[in-house]
């Protein structure tokens, strides 16, 4: 049995704490339940009703789902509304007006706060500004900023004026800029001369300079900077111009353009091992319903409460969760600026006791990364802070290991705060598979159940169903309002990529793995598709033995497992490890990578073993947190990195990682 399924099935299973269920928005199994009854019965009067109660319309729609041209689908596609009206508008009049839309806590930890009321004048305001340079409805526009109330005002103002925005985290290269405008066909790009992480100033402003430098931004007219540190930048006459120039004279009244159901609000690039970045394209009216909606299913958002989503908007969770869902629900969120370990490891433990945040929502990688520091020092360790505020935990990104959950559960919830484990994409908008906090008995490991109205399925390669206990591919069987709507100007490839004619070109395919449990039907997702290994005929997903590795709790801090190539077996398990202790050499390394062999041979069986084990300080991340597979993936065959790796917090571990023992 392995390390996963012996947690699953060895009564680890948590149920609810009593006072979440007691106010919760969807209390208990029977609820659950009833509201997947119904959208079985009526699919599309299950959305509609869902649609007319959680979102204000200009003009209300009278057809739900139109599958005439599948896959594309199109809801609500003859009803029109506005984003932002959506989010801060409605609002007005009500007690959530003057109520603290953004508590936003700077990198050197200095404080802001925007009520509901200061945010649409800050929005309204910046929306003129960008209408006096001649931006407008149909328009795109590039968002490069730091993580700042200026940056989710920017997406609001882009939404308010029918513009459809496009965000590229802060951390992405001039060539990964240059192809999104290029891509994207921009008008603008809204960026600053600086952002602060960690203690230190990093250059935006000249990347974009450098981005565009390259060539072929010729769609590209204005670049509107907001000095975020004193320093100077350089700016060129008759393109550039600073927000205080913008602003100026500017009135904070701009009144919301309504816009059709499907007009695209925004477009993510997502970033392939290979090939050009797909340019995800989301609408507006089925995209901000899930992210209203799910704020209310997954997180129970209730008025008093403080939520705080610690990604950046340049990727969909903060998207999603930070410049859309939180305002839409009118909750009071936290907006954080700098890094989780400066200047030191407690921030994120510091931070939710000052701001006492009630909706924590962070990724397993984050949390990986703070046992180790609390375990290396007491002074960080969640026990030193009063948590007390929490009722609600959440996870998000990847799979979460069960060691990772109980840890989080345990000295960030006291035990007493449910933990959401959220399986979705930035393809999916929102939540798809999540427990519900004042519903799902829990078990670590798990993401649970689909939320009502999410046909997923477990499948095999011609489509067909696979039975509970057996692996497959996970799918989704019908449509739903926050997915996905085109690759931006390659709708062949989005038809390829997501709807395979070999399994009938209408289930939506996730790209992941997936097992449902043999009792409860829960899902596990094991891991991308191109992370489910075939040695010698075996199926093995690669969180799984990243699990049975972390598993071994008193050596090993984090593991990240991927395939290469190998001669005999097909594919050969190559593991990536970051111990407790300094790193090994020579026969000290030879040692305990035997031992790890061995460990992870008990844990899943002999066939799971590595063939490779390397040792790194840390391994390979994104200013985020993320893990970057990609390259372990060339470093696993040997090959030279020609990938982008300016999107890297520790570029110097690759050369650590291509050390073979």
């Amino acid at each position: 049995m392995s390390a996963i399924e012996s947690v699953l099935v060895e009564n680890r299973v948590f149920p609810p704490p009593p006072g979440v269920v007691k106010a919760a928005r969807i209390s208990g199994m029977q609820a659950y339940d009833a509201l997947c009854e119904e959208a079985s019965r009526d699919f599309e009067g299950f959305w509609a009703r869902l649609a007319r109660e959680n979102l204000q319309w200009s003009k209300p729609f009278g057809r739900t789902l139109d599958e005439s041209n599948a896959p594309f689908y199109k809801w609500f596609s003859d009803g029109e509304l506005n984003a932002s009206a959506n989010c801060l508008d409605r609002h007005m009049g009500t007690p959530v007006e003057n109520k603290d839309a953004i508590v936003f806590e700077a990198d050197d930890g200095a404080v802001t706060r925007i009520t509901y009321r200061q945010l649409l004048e800050r929005v309204g305001q910046f929306a003129n500004a960008l209408k006096a340079q001649g931006i407008g409805k149909g328009d795109r526009v590039i968002i490069y900023m730091p993580m700042t109330i200026e940056g989710v005002v920017a997406m609001q103002a882009c939404a308010r004026i029918g513009a459809t925005h496009s965000v590229v985290f802060g951390g992405f290269s001039a060539k990964a800029l240059n192809e999104r405008i290029i891509d994207a066909g921009a008008v603008a790009v809204i960026t600053a001369n600086f952002q602060m992480r960690g203690g230190k100033e990093l250059p935006l402003k000249a990347i974009v300079d450098e981005g565009i430098a390259m060539g072929g931004c010729t769609t590209l007219k204005t670049v509107l900077v907001y000095m975020r540190t004193a320093t100077a930048c350089k700016m060129q006459p008759g393109r550039d111009i600073t927000f205080e120039q913008a602003l100026q004279g500017q009135s904070a009244d701009c009144a919301p353009e309504p816009v059709n159901a499907e007009h695209p609000l925004f477009i993510l690039y997502t970033s392939g091992s290979t090939g050009k970045p797909k340019g995800v394209q989301h609408s507006t009216a089925g995209y901000l319903l899930w992210a209203r909606v799910t704020m209310d299913w997954t997180f129970d958002i209730q008025p008093r409460d403080v939520f705080w989503c610690t990604a950046d908007i340049g990727w969909i969770t903060g998207h999603t969760y930070v410049a859309y869902g939180p305002l839409a629900a009118g909750c009071t969120q936290v907006v954080f600026e700098g890094i989780p370990t400066f200047p030191n490891a407690g921030r994120f433990w510091q931070m939710i006791e000052k701001h006492k945040v009630s909706v924590f929502y962070t990724a397993p990688t984050a949390i990986r990364s703070l046992i180790k520091a609390a375990e290396g020092d007491e002074k960080v360790h969640p026990a030193r802070y009063d948590l007390s505020s929490l009722r609600i935990l959440g996870s998000v990104g990847e799979p979460i290991n069960p060691e990772a959950w109980m840890w989080y559960y345990k000295h960030v919830g006291h035990e007493r705060c449910p933990i959401v484990d959220t399986f979705w994409q930035t393809e999916t908008g929102g939540h798809m598979i999540t427990p519900l906090p004042g519903a799902t008995p829990l078990v670590p490991g798990s993401c649970t159940l689909p939320l009502p109205g999410i046909m997923a399925a477990i499948v095999d390669e011609a489509g067909k169903d696979v039975p509970n206990g057996s692996g497959g591919l996970l799918v989704v069987k019908r449509p739903w309002p926050s997915m996905i709507r085109n690759i931006w100007g390659d709708p062949e490839r989005y038809k390829k990529s997501y709807f395979p004619e070999e399994m009938g070109g209408k289930l939506y395919l996730a790209g992941d793995g997936a097992v449902r449990s043999p009792d409860r039907g829960y899902f596990r997702i094991t891991g991308r598709i191109d992370d489910v290994l075939n040695v010698s005929g075996h199926r093995l997903g690669t969180m799984e033995i990243e699990s049975a590795l972390v598993s071994m709790t008193e050596l090993v801090a984090e593991a990240a497992v991927v395939g290469r190539p190998d001669e005999m077996t097909g594919e050969a398990v190559c593991a990536f490890v970051v111990l407790k202790r300094s790193r090994p050499t020579g026969d000290e390394a030879l040692q305990i990578a035997t031992q790890l062999r061995n460990w992870v041979a008990k844990e899943i069986g002999p066939i799971a073993k590595p063939k490779d084990i390397r040792f790194g300080d840390n391994l390979p991340k994104t200013r985020s947190g993320k893990i970057m597979r990609r390259l372990l993936r060339s470093l696993a065959k040997g090959e030279a990195i020609t990938q982008d790796t300016s999107t890297l917090e520790n570029p110097a571990i690759l050369e650590q990682l291509a050390e073979k023992l």
